[in-house]
């Protein structure tokens, strides 16, 4: 599942990095105001670009704060794949870059591919994914993990790890905020 979040997050960060940007944890936050339809907060804590050289680097930064956090053909694409994004920030806390966005959407399937099957919402993950926390029951078979809601739930809430990037060379992509 960490594959299906890191490819949403790929189209949502990054859409076309070639997965030069990383980032510790991804957060989600789903309110439900129909069994199916609702609103998203997400949040992407301390992005950093794992960049080879200055031109890879630069195309990081252009991409995410010139199209991902301005771009008008960003909501567009957000919106074709069923989130309409209502707003989006870059943040810095404690010198650390972070992504906000928020988003609706008619079918729960278009948030990380979570399933309603009455009277159940669930996401399913591999068992290699890192879930920090959930607001879910963690079930775990041999084959997967899954996050499971009674649908009596209005908020689904789920964290995980994404990658180690405290103690690493990536570089930290904060100081260049005020630039863009």
């Amino acid at each position: 599942m960490i594959r299906l979040i890191k490819t949403f997050l790929l189209i949502l960060l990054v859409l076309i990095m070639q997965g030069c940007l990383v980032f510790h944890t991804v957060s989600y936050e789903i309110n439900l105001t129909e069994a199916k339809s609702g609103t998203v907060k997400m949040e992407v804590e301390d992005i950093r670009s794992d960049a080879m050289n200055s031109s890879e680097l630069e195309e990081d930064k252009l991409q995410l704060f010139n199209f991902i956090y301005k771009s008008d053909d960003f909501v567009q694409q957000m919106k074709d794949e069923g989130k309409n994004i209502t707003d989006r920030q870059l943040v810095v806390v404690e010198e650390k870059l972070n992504g906000q966005v928020e988003y609706s959407f008619d079918d729960v399937t278009k948030v990380e591919g979570i399933i309603y099957q009455e009277p159940f919402y669930f996401i399913t993950l591999n068992l290699e994914d890192s879930v920090i926390s959930t607001n879910g029951e963690i079930i775990i078979s041999e084959e997967h993990k899954r996050i499971m809601w009674d649908n009596t739930m209005k908020v689904l809430k789920f964290k995980m790890f994404s990658a180690d990037v405290e103690n690493s060379d990536l570089e930290k992509l904060a100081r260049y905020l005020e630039e863009y």
